[in-house]
C-alpha cells in the first residue's frame, strides 16, 4: 500500500530584498499575518496579458508558493509557464513607486507597461 502525499510545487518567481521588505511593511500596517503575495496572469490589456499582483488569504488547489525569508510568493498553475524566470521588485523614486515585473518571458509590452504578450 502507497501513500501519496500532497505536494506544494514550486515557482520560478524571484522576490528582490527590497520588494519582500516592502511587502513586510504593508502588512505589518494591515496588522496581518495569515496574507500571501499572488502573482497572476490574466487576459486583457492592449497586448493581450495582464499582470495581476495583490495579497490573497487563499492558497488554492495547484497554487506554487516559495517563501522569501518570511514572504510567500503564490502562483497560481496557469500562471507559472509566464512568469517562470520573473523578478518582482519595488521602486521608491522621484519618477516611479511601486512595484515592478521584469519577466523574461515577455516578447513585448504596450506603451503603459502594464501589459504584455
Amino acid at each position: 500500500m502507497t501513500e501519496t502525499a500532497t505536494e506544494t510545487s514550486t515557482h520560478g518567481v524571484q522576490l528582490t530584498d527590497t520588494a519582500a521588505q516592502k511587502v513586510r511593511a504593508l502588512l505589518e500596517q494591515e496588522g496581518r499575518t495569515d496574507l500571501r503575495l499572488r502573482v497572476a496572469v490574466q487576459p486583457g490589456g492592449c497586448s493581450g496579458l495582464i499582470y495581476q499582483l495583490y495579497f490573497d488569504e487563499r492558497k488554492l488547489d495547484g497554487d506554487a508558493v516559495r517563501d522569501f525569508d518570511g514572504v510567500e510568493v503564490i502562483v497560481d498553475r496557469m500562471s507559472v509557464p509566464y512568469l517562470d524566470g520573473s523578478t518582482i521588485d519595488f521602486e521608491d523614486t522621484i519618477e516611479k513607486q511601486g512595484f515592478s515585473i521584469d519577466n523574461p518571458n515577455a516578447q513585448g509590452s504596450c506603451a503603459c507597461g502594464d501589459s504584455f504578450h
